[in-house]
């Protein structure tokens, strides 16, 4: 299974997949942050057409990954890995090529380091969300909804899931829980025209039913021994519905939605300061 992250440079964001022992980045958001281009697809065309041997090399030099589009859904993205990244920025005349020179050797070299310390990814999480402002309670919870993800889905490649299954199973979780897909709850949070994740905009009680649905998929995979899609849907379906007579019977008890168009960043009310994309 191949891990997607969003690195910041410049607090602008940066799509990347960890894809055949390497880290890739999407070319294009690259290029629009050396270049500030209104349209970056017109302009890595008129980059290709000045320079022949950077266009008779593009296919090698980009590999296409899947990642997170603009418009939220996982789609086939041009990407490039650091030494196909410094061959573009060549190319492109920027006082920015030199600094994002430097950061690019840094984030190529944390995933090498996080392999040998997985302490260090848990502990560079946190820097970011509390850069981006977020408070202490909400940031422990995230982190325990970003381990129990991981073990739900390295569970799920284990008992025969491929990529593309593990959005079908996470909107299982999100339908039999909240009563909406991924789609339907990114647009009820207003974001789903952004490439930001969905779990950033949930308050810490949404967080903890969402995680809760997830650890307990995990342990009906394990005692029911699943293996397939079809088994571990039926799982994650009925996770989903014990998890969300919690939700009901939560809401019923507070008088209020636990899901609702709130978006956690704007609840907190740290936002243009935080230069936060919402």
């Amino acid at each position: 299974m191949q891990e997607n992250k969003i690195a910041l440079f410049e607090e602008k964001e940066i799509r990347r997949a960890w894809y055949n022992e390497d880290w890739y980045f999407s070319v294009e958001d690259v290029v629009q942050i050396l270049t500030d281009s209104v349209d970056v697809k017109q302009y890595i065309k008129k980059l290709k057409a000045r320079e022949p041997e950077l266009n008779n090399n593009w296919g090698t030099i980009c590999t296409l990954v899947e990642m997170i589009a603009k418009d939220g859904k996982k789609r086939k993205v041009r990407t490039a890995n650091t030494k196909g990244i410094l061959r573009i920025i060549q190319s492109i005349p920027s006082p920015k090529a030199e600094p994002f020179k430097l950061w690019l050797a840094q984030v190529g070299s944390e995933r090498l380091d996080e392999i040998v310390n997985p302490e260090l990814a848990i502990n560079r999480a946190k820097e970011t969300y509390i850069r981006k402002g977020y408070d202490d309670s909400w940031i422990a919870q995230r982190l325990k909804s970003i381990d129990s993800i991981k073990e739900l889905t390295d569970n799920w490649k284990e008992r025969g899931a491929k990529d593309r299954d593990y959005a079908i199973l996470t909107d299982e979780i999100y339908k039999s829980t909240f009563n909406m897909n991924t789609a339907q709850y990114k647009e009820l949070k207003g974001i789903s025209n952004t490439k930001r994740n969905l779990r950033d905009s949930m308050g810490n009680l949404e967080l903890a039913i969402t995680n809760l649905a997830e650890v307990t998929a995990n342990e009906m995979h394990n005692t029911n021994n699943s293996f397939g899609l079809d088994e571990l849907k039926d799982d994650v379906q009925e996770a989903g519905k014990i998890t969300g007579k919690a939700r009901r019977e939560i809401e019923e008890k507070i008088g209020k939605k636990v899901a609702d168009k709130s978006n956690y960043k704007k609840l907190t009310g740290n936002t243009d300061k935080n230069k936060l994309k919402e």
